[in-house]
């Protein structure tokens, strides 16, 4: 066999490798032993010394072909294997976004921020838009323009925290509700008005039931129509849909507060299941919720004229409507640090509340 022959027999079974190598190791297994320092062709190189001026001006140029051809095969196979890798691992490890999440949710709502999600909801439903305020507030939006008289006890420092002030200006306080966004609402916004207020509010107490922050949300309707009738009836929609039950029986006791005349309490029929209530069945009452129409003179401390524009206001501890739906017995781990509590009482992240599958 003449080494013209042995050259393409040697390129002949080379190519056919490189063509079938299944992987970059291989691939480059085959680069080492054809064209490495060792290899097949650089061993046939270095024989060219040994060669009569004639033989290598055959075999020298032969050997360069031979080995630029199979360096272009190389790189050929090298960038198909490349791309299956690529194109394998793409497909191993893409991510379908729109699938649940496999493993376990490591965080959880707090049944609060729950709850304020079912509020939005439901009054979203009712036509409501969410309004929201600063915490704190001056006397005028606190309390002057709800109608509190200068003697009211909420402006005494046993009830509200009161901010320091510089000589000669009222204190500000930290608000005591949220009906101050209700005030800020009137006066910025031209009726008809349909909001709830939901956020912190601050008051100087501390037991099982109370805490110095809570949490309370506020509704508000003006127009020139509204009457009692359709506060009572948006109040009991609200409890049907919040304790999902059809079958709701309510009573509203005369009350008073500044900001509402006539004023309310609403008390709802219920039974005791475990830590949690049951509404819409049993023989005993439970207050749930303050309301009232509007009183004239807030109406009129916002700019607007009572004798054309009236509506109605409600409001309701946020914190105290988990405690009854979901079963919880003391308001005070609500702001404590204690992981295991929320792990037992939070809420999944990704169910969001909504009125067409059910709120929690």
């Amino acid at each position: 066999m003449t080494a013209s022959s042995d050259l393409d027999a040697l390129e002949a079974r080379l190519s056919a490798d490189i063509e079938a190598a299944q992987d970059l190791a291989a691939l480059d297994a085959l680069r080492v032993g054809a064209l490495g320092k060792k290899g097949e062709v650089s061993l046939k190189m270095r024989e060219l010394g040994k060669m009569s001026p004639e033989e290598r001006q055959v075999m020298g140029p032969a050997l360069n072909g031979l080995k630029d051809r199979l360096n272009t095969l190389l790189e050929a196979r090298k960038a198909t294997l490349e791309d299956a890798a690529m194109n394998a691992a793409l497909a191993s490890e893409s991510v379908d976004v729109t699938r649940p999440v496999k493993r376990e949710a490591q965080g959880s709502l707090h049944p609060v921020a729950q709850v304020m999600e079912e509020l939005a909801v439901i009054f979203a439903d009712m036509g409501f838009a969410v309004a929201e305020g600063p915490d704190v507030e001056d006397d005028f939006h606190n309390f002057t323009a709800l109608n509190f008289p200068e003697d009211h006890p909420a402006r005494d420092t046993h009830d509200t925290f009161f901010m320091k002030a510089d000589d000669g200006e009222t204190p500000k306080v930290l608000r005591t509700h949220t009906s101050p966004v209700q005030i800020r609402t009137m006066l910025n916004s031209k009726p008809p008005i349909r909001i709830i207020a939901p956020g912190r509010v601050y008051r100087c107490d501390w037991d099982q039931t109370h805490t110095p922050m809570f949490h309370q949300v506020e509704g508000l309707v003006i127009d020139k129509e509204t009457h009692m009738g359709h506060l009572k009836g948006c109040l009991m929609d609200f409890v049907a849909a919040f304790f999902e039950t059809d079958k709701v029986e309510a009573r509203f006791r005369p009350h008073h507060f500044p900001f509402t005349e006539p004023s309310a309490e609403m008390d709802v029929r219920y039974e005791r299941v475990g830590d949690a209530v049951k509404v819409g069945s049993g023989d005993q009452w439970m207050e749930i919720l303050g309301c009232g129409m509007v009183h004239p003179n807030v109406i009129k401390s916002c700019g607007l004229d009572p004798d054309e524009y009236q509506g109605f206001a409600f409001g309701m501890g946020v914190d105290r409507l988990a405690m009854l739906k979901y079963g919880m017995p003391d308001l005070r781990p609500f702001f404590e640090p204690d992981t295991r509590w929320l792990s037992h009482y939070g809420f999944s992240p990704l169910l969001q509340a909504n009125l067409a599958t059910g709120l929690s």
